[in-house]
C-alpha cells in the first residue's frame, strides 16, 4: 500500500497551486534539471533523498508535489519522502506530460 497520492501532470499542478506553502520537486539529475524544468520546482536528485533531505526541505507538514522525466523516479521519491516522514507527498508524474513553460 502506497503511503502518498498520484496524480496526473494537470491536476497536480492545480493542487499545488491551491496549497498554500506547498513545494515542487524535481528529482531528476542537476544536468536534466538544468536543461529545463517546471518553474519554481526544487531539484532533489532521486538518488540525493535521504536524512539530509531535511536542510531542503525543514518542515515535514509542507506539501511535497514531484515528478521526474517520465514518472518512474518520482514514484520511487515519494516512497522515499514518505518514509522520511513528509505527511503529504503526491506523485505528479513526468514533465514529459507537462505543456507549459520551462525554466532554464
Amino acid at each position: 500500500m502506497e503511503n502518498f497520492k498520484t496524480l496526473n501532470m494537470d491536476e497536480g499542478l492545480v493542487a499545488l497551486k491551491a496549497l498554500a506553502g506547498a513545494r515542487l520537486v524535481d528529482v531528476r539529475t542537476p544536468g536534466e534539471f538544468a536543461e529545463g524544468r517546471i518553474p519554481g520546482a526544487l531539484n532533489i536528485p532521486l538518488d540525493t533523498i535521504g536524512p539530509g533531505t531535511r536542510t531542503a526541505l525543514p518542515d515535514f507538514a509542507t506539501p511535497l508535489f514531484v515528478y521526474c522525466r517520465s514518472g518512474m523516479r518520482s514514484r520511487a521519491a515519494c516512497a522515499k519522502f514518505a518514509e522520511l516522514g513528509y505527511g503529504e507527498v503526491c506523485d505528479i508524474g513526468g514533465i514529459l506530460d507537462y505543456a507549459g513553460p520551462q525554466e532554464r
